[in-house]
């Protein structure tokens, strides 16, 4: 398999790296050099390496992951939304601005499914929820949504790639 244009293939120390990084980072006051320690290279090569993945968008966003129920936002709605095809960007545009949201997805409808907009709303009830959705089909005029409760959250991680 070719490599993509632009990117550098990764080497096993890279990968290394990368491994390191994908779950809890060190709790001290030299993360990166620890990691460093631990896959045998120095501060600098780890720095290097996820500064240049990061400005050539190999990695989006690097930071801390906040458990939301603990930090009191236990409601989440999947809410599908039905909107034309040429309208789809513009839509998603104006619902991934809201903070509330933290997932907006085009997809292709399936069978009598007709939505083919999706946003993961966040709030500290369903009521919360509720709200969000409200305002947005105000904001958006859409007015053909499901909205689908969260019952219980049987797996969530980060994905592991290494």
């Amino acid at each position: 398999m070719a490599d993509a244009p632009g990117i550098t293939p990764l080497t096993e120390l890279d990968k290394e790296i990368l491994k390191q990084v994908q779950g809890t980072l060190p709790d001290s006051a030299t993360p990166y050099a620890d990691i460093a320690a631990a896959v045998g290279t120095d501060e600098a090569h780890v720095v290097a390496l996820l500064s240049r993945m990061a400005e050539t968008g190999e990695i989006r966003r690097f930071g801390a992951t906040l458990k939301h129920q603990k930090a009191g936002y236990g409601a989440n709605v999947m809410v599908a939304w039905s909107v034309d095809e040429e309208d789809v960007d513009r839509m998603g545009a104006i619902m991934a601005k809201r903070q509330e949201i933290s997932h907006c997805y085009h997809r292709v409808t399936c069978m009598e499914w007709p939505y083919n907009l999706y946003t993961m709303i966040h709030g500290r009830s369903p009521e919360d929820c509720q709200a969000v959705v409200a305002a947005l089909a105000a904001e958006t005029g859409l007015d053909d949504f499901a909205m689908l409760f969260s019952l219980k959250e049987l797996k969530k991680v980060s994905m592991r790639y290494f």
